[in-house]
């Protein structure tokens, strides 16, 4: 089969919007009827995203198979509704670490390995076997970074090699950024056009210019833009902010991309179904009731910002469920650290309708989480936990609940008397060798779910599969103690008996769960743990 490809680079500025911009260009190419995949191509030297800091680079998303990716993977399985792979993500240190290995193992023939051109034609050769093992018709690949950064040059190379050898089916899609000074109050397209001549001095010359902006771009602009980057008109995409990114695609579709690209390829239009994607999209604006939710952590501060993007695929999965409710969702960041030093009281918490605790490592801020577990388990209010969350509503269980004041996480304590979570024999052996890029509990495990408890009503069935990231696990030596003084082991891996799910009896919700299950959530299918937290969270609220 023909395998075409389109390129999706950034202009101007990081965050400008690169990874949503090939989900949602994806997106509007599936609802012609087009089988599309995505890639994502870091220019980082780490071979894979586990050891860069989540407030630096983001959250870290995991895939069934085990891989640390950048976010933007999981905003491509989010668009597409698609489990990918680590086939699906590639980064200098991989790419590199490719090359070396094969020239170990004598794979050049005696060749003499050079950067160019064998760095980018391994590139390429992961680039073709992703779209070959998705059978995709359509692959979109996305290059980090911005053109003129040094980091991507010879991922552009590997493109521009791509579109030399066959170029009526390698696309260019330039993501820009369309500044409006506030001294002048016009729309600027000077940078646009720099960042197309520095394209341009890469070999490549974009197709399409999807302008980002505060505003919609009008028709002066758009025909500046075509003259002096060479595009025209209608390759010229404005990109103004919208309520949310699921808006996206139907704004591309307003402007006939889909078509004009299938035109490009030469391939026969089909209708577009968006139907479903649009009622989703509108019912944050449209919904009577209202959710308001509390997330309790320590990944949201660098300076005077909040960095969300530390947990994107939980407000993402928030949100796919206060739709699936009908409601539109308020969220508020709550720095852990605040607890504990005073500046924010725990009666604080009664404002919220529901509060999550999501994962995270280390030490900082932990006692802040433990007292909200407390309250939110005194005070009825629904809780819910994922990994980092789960495992500190067993440490305040055992030390309240079981008069364990002593007990702890071995993570922060490994001298406690009451090690309530502790370190598997692998992950010591792990710890002890000091490695840690990739030696985590990774990627897709099953868990039986116990009849009768909250998590096998939301399911609807008696065992699922739900992605980890961790090295530490709930101690068993706990399991029939805790579960006498009222806190259910409600899902267990089958192969090994960890712990996956607890619950506490007698409160509306309080959920904790050792996996990630924000990773599984869609927005067309929520994951049913969190559409029954935000049901719970609304009935508190009523």
């Amino acid at each position: 089969m023909t395998h075409r490809y389109i390129f999706v680079v950034g202009g101007v500025m990081s965050g400008v919007g690169k990874g949503v911009t090939t989900a949602s260009l994806g997106k509007i190419l599936q609802s012609r009827g087009m089988h599309v995949t995505a890639i994502k191509i870091d220019p980082y030297v780490n071979v894979d995203a586990g050891t860069m800091n989540p407030l630096e680079h983001g959250e870290v998303f995991v895939t069934n198979d085990g891989d640390e990716t950048d976010q933007d993977m999981g905003n491509y399985e989010r668009f597409l509704d698609a489990d990918l792979s680590s086939i699906n993500y590639m980064t200098t240190g991989r790419v590199y670490q490719t090359v070396i290995q094969k020239e170990r193992n004598l794979e050049y023939k005696g060749k003499c390995v050079e950067v160019v051109p064998h760095i980018p034609l391994e590139v390429i050769r992961r680039i073709k076997h992703a779209a070959s093992q998705a059978k995709a018709d359509i692959t979109m690949v996305e290059v980090g970074g911005t053109v003129g950064e040094y980091q991507n040059i010879l991922f552009l190379e590997a493109a521009r090699m791509m579109h030399l050898e066959d170029p009526e089916n390698v696309l260019f899609v330039l993501v820009s950024y369309l500044p409006v000074p506030k001294h002048l109050g016009e729309m600027k397209t000077k940078p646009t056009q720099y960042a197309t001549r520095t394209l341009n001095s890469a070999g490549i010359h974009p197709d399409f210019i999807v302008c980002r902006g505060e505003q919609y771009m009008d028709k002066p602009r758009r025909e500046k833009l075509s003259i002096f980057c060479n595009v025209k008109p209608d390759a010229v995409i404005t990109a103004p902010d919208v309520p949310s990114i699921y808006h996206i695609p139907a704004l591309f579709e307003e402007q006939g991309l889909s078509s004009t690209i299938l035109k490009k390829f030469r391939l026969k239009p089909r209708s577009s179904d968006l139907k479903k994607w649009k009622a989703m999209a509108s019912v944050q604006e449209n919904a009577k009731k209202t959710v308001k939710i509390g997330v309790v952590g320590k990944y949201f501060s660098t300076g005077e910002y909040t960095l969300s993007d530390s947990y994107i695929s939980v407000i993402e999965s928030l949100k796919h469920a206060a739709w699936a409710n009908n409601a539109r969702i308020e969220m508020e960041w709550i720095n852990s650290e605040h607890f504990e030093d005073g500046s924010i009281k725990l009666n604080n918490l009664s404002i919220f309708d529901g509060i999550l605790v999501p994962g995270g490592f280390g030490t900082r801020g932990i006692e802040g989480v433990i007292s909200s577990v407390k309250y939110c388990r005194e005070k009825k209010i629904p809780y819910f936990g994922l990994c980092y969350g789960m495992q500190l509503a067993t440490v305040e269980f055992a030390r309240n609940v079981l008069g364990k004041t002593g007990a702890h996480t071995v993570e922060v304590d490994e001298a406690t008397k009451d090690p309530i979570i502790h370190v598997n024999p692998i992950q010591r052996k792990n710890i002890r060798e000091n490695r840690y890029g990739g030696t985590m509990r990774l990627g897709a495990y099953d868990c039986d779910l116990k009849p009768g408890t909250i998590a096998r009503k939301a399911y609807g069935k008696p065992t699922v599969s739900e992605r980890h990231r961790h090295r530490y696990e709930f101690n068993n030596e706990y399991a029939a103690t805790i579960e006498k003084k009222g806190m259910m082991i409600s899902g267990v891996n089958p192969q090994t008996g960890l712990v996956e799910i607890v619950e506490l009896k007698g409160h509306p919700f309080f959920v904790g769960v050792q996996f990630h299950p924000e990773f599984h959530s869609r927005p067309l299918r929520p994951h049913p743990l969190f559409k029954a937290f935000i049901a719970a969270s609304l009935i508190h609220h009523s």
